[in-house]
């Protein structure tokens, strides 16, 4: 079945599987508007800003220990077959297990060590539990991503974010303290491995193997990517670890509620992106003309993608965050105007970042993003005192700026004939521009203005002909 990958169905189905993921995820947000506020208003900011600390650790725990190895998984999925392919999958999924517990053992004693009291210790327990059963099942989904399954992809990404909304909602009902909330993901998290499992059966091996004969050359081709993965999730969340230390309650709270908006619209390009890769993989195995156009259609996309979700953040933020946390947290406005632009660089940086892991230059990466986490601790540490949860804002930008100019410059050294992509630029940013400008200036509401300003932005990108055709045809279809 993963044959799909060479005919010319791939295309289309990566399409509908972009709009199936992204669908999915969008109606788990709506789902979440639900909850969200009622878990911040339960909680209070200061103990939200606690509740952020500990998943932002752990979530920390997690994007260490992924290491970008589903990405690797799905690669070898669909460059590899039959027994080579299945040796493959239990190699990766013995090392999957290894880091997994080995990271949240590590978070946990990273809350004993910084002096977490007694209750966020067991919350950061069950936050890593959480945290390790998702890794598996997520690695145990290759098969369906590979096959280009987006129907049931799609499916259990909804079902786990209701599952999650209805726990928070019964828990705020049942006036629960802050420990239980951050066990929810446990159960959620079981019943979609169990689901993910049976999907799976007889394609996707759930006996882990750590041979060495078989794990060392994984771990030898892979480890630079691996360990810049894990750099680039350190750096992007290690500003609320600073600032838990650095500063107040109240500033990480504001923070914190400002990155919970960016935290939802931050996995949206690895989705649209994700659904198109294992085609990409395919295409630079085979055929390097297919590799390039398919490359530079997805650095356009994303790169409009992320000036799109911008956009949204910088018009939107009053709205946001009056729908999350109200009056108490107003100064987080500006910190989301600021910390929303992040998501520019972080569409363009994913995209190709997935074209680097393609062609194997897994070094470049590793480089890039351990100068990002540098740039990262340091300007979060000279900003975050005089400017508090602003300060950090604008060390993420300028960090996550500075990686996306450094990817993208190593792959079109590489490839120079990507830089068509580059004359996309101006007109999607000046159709932002524009937006951005009337819909702040017009003195409207913020809902309106938002509305407003996405009219403007698709009217600049159809009046300047950079509207994508593949939105016409997701549309169409």
């Amino acid at each position: 079945m993963s044959d799909v990958l060479d005919s010319p169905k791939a295309g289309p189905a990566a399409l509908r599987g972009s709009a199936l993921r992204s669908g999915a995820y969008f109606a788990g947000v709506a789902l979440s508007i639900a909850s969200a506020p009622l878990l911040i208003r339960h909680l209070g900011v200061e103990r939200f800003g606690q509740y952020a600390t500990v998943m932002a650790l752990m979530n920390l725990v997690a994007g260490v220990t992924e290491g970008g190895l589903n990405a690797v998984a799905l690669r070898e999925y669909a460059t590899l077959e039959g027994g080579t392919r299945r040796a493959a999958m239990r190699s990766l999924m013995g090392i999957r297990l290894v880091l997994s517990v080995a990271g949240v053992l590590v978070g946990i004693a990273f809350a004993l060590v910084a002096g977490y009291d007694s209750p966020l210790v067991v919350g950061a327990i069950g936050a890593g539990t959480g945290v390790l059963v998702q890794a598996v099942q997520m690695l145990v989904s290759t098969p369906l991503q590979g096959e280009l399954r987006f129907g049931w992809l799609a499916l259990l990404q909804l079902a786990g974010q209701a599952l999650s909304v209805a726990l928070i909602v019964a828990l705020v009902l049942a006036d629960a303290g802050l420990v239980p909330f951050l066990w929810i993901m446990v159960p959620i998290g079981l019943v979609l491995l169990a689901v993910t499992a049976w999907l799976v059966r007889r394609k996707m091996p759930l006996r882990p193997s750590l041979r060495w004969a078989q794990v060392w050359p994984l771990l030898r081709d892979t480890l630079p990517y691996t360990a810049a993965v894990a750099l680039n999730v350190v750096y992007f969340r290690v500003t609320i670890l600073v600032m838990s230390i650095e500063t107040s309650e109240l500033e990480t709270g504001y923070f914190a509620t400002s990155f919970r908006v960016v935290e939802v619209l931050i996995g949206i390009p690895a989705l649209v992106i994700g659904a198109a890769y294992p085609i990409l993989a395919r295409a630079e195995r085979d055929d390097d003309k297919r590799f390039a156009y398919a490359m530079r259609r997805i650095l356009e996309l994303s790169m409009l993608l992320g000036v799109w979700m911008a956009m949204c953040c910088v018009v939107g933020a009053q709205v946001a965050i009056d729908v999350l946390a109200g009056d108490e947290a107003q100064p987080a406005v500006s910190v989301l105007r600021i910390q929303g632009l992040t998501l520019v660089a972080t569409g363009v940086a994913v995209a190709a970042g997935y074209g680097l892991l393609t062609l194997r230059r897994y070094a470049a990466l590793l480089w890039l993003n351990a100068g990002a986490l540098v740039v990262s601790v340091v300007l979060t540490l000279i900003l975050v005192g005089p400017l508090g949860a602003e300060g950090a804002a604008i060390a993420t930008l300028a960090t996550e700026s500075a990686l996306a100019v450094g990817v993208v410059a190593v792959l079109l050294r590489l490839r120079p004939e990507l830089l068509g992509m580059l004359t996309s630029i101006a007109p999607v940013t000046g159709s932002a521009g524009a937006a951005i400008a009337i819909g702040l200036l017009l003195g409207i509401p913020s809902l309106v203005a938002l509305l407003v300003a996405n009219v403007v932005f698709v009217a600049g990108l159809a009046v300047t002909r950079r509207l994508p055709p593949e939105i016409r045809d997701v549309l169409r279809r």
